[in-house]
């Protein structure tokens, strides 16, 4: 049981420091920490499949994605203008928010019926929790909308992240590179007369 609240403590402190971060490539060693963590959380519960996952699709993936937004949106960008640190005033609400989300966390737990301990047996086997069969059935059936929406999701920021970067990465019109052609050339003539 030490464990996990190790674990716990691990993932609550990886997740504010992906949110407060100050650099967005220190919100993505953050959230990198996190995602490992949760790996090995899934295999104190001998979910090794979900952990591997977790590894490739999201520490793998992910994450690149995450790399690739940011050095594609900060390429070539000058400073953002910094506005009023509105952060002192969120504290409040947040402070409250978290409380209130503890008290229904508490609540909903003790209002779960206890349910008869899960089947377990060798890793890979079928109806085992953890097991590919297992992941799968729960995956396509009851969880379902929540994987198509996370993947609309992701399809939305890769979108987002090609309209905001492809201003950035379209080159000049045509007729202004025409005429930035024939400037070039002219200058040149004129260099090559004086």
């Amino acid at each position: 049981m030490i464990e996990f609240w190790i674990l716990a403590a691990i993932l609550i402190v990886s997740a504010v420091w992906t949110i407060s971060a100050s650099k967005p490539v220190y919100s993505v060693v953050a959230l990198l920490l996190n995602f490992a963590t949760l790996a090995v959380l899934y295999l104190t519960l001998s979910a090794e499949f979900l952990a591997v996952i977790q590894i490739i699709v999201y520490s793998g993936a992910i994450l690149v994605l995450f790399v690739f937004v940011i050095a594609l949106l900060s390429s070539g960008v000058a400073p953002f203008a910094t506005g009023p640190n509105r952060l002192p005033r969120i504290w409040l609400p947040a402070g409250v928010f978290v409380l209130a989300a503890f008290a229904f966390l508490i609540y909903a737990v003790n209002q779960m019926p206890v349910l008869p301990p899960r089947a377990t047996g060798p890793v890979g086997a079928a109806n085992v929790f953890g097991s590919v069969g297992d992941f799968g059935k729960a995956l396509f059936t009851v969880q379902l909308l929540p994987f198509e929406v996370t993947a609309l999701i992701l399809m939305v920021a890769v979108i987002g992240v090609i309209t905001l970067g492809g201003e950035q990465m379209r080159g000049p019109e045509p007729r202004a590179q025409a005429r930035s052609d024939r400037a070039m050339r002219e200058a040149i003539l004129r260099e090559g007369r004086g």
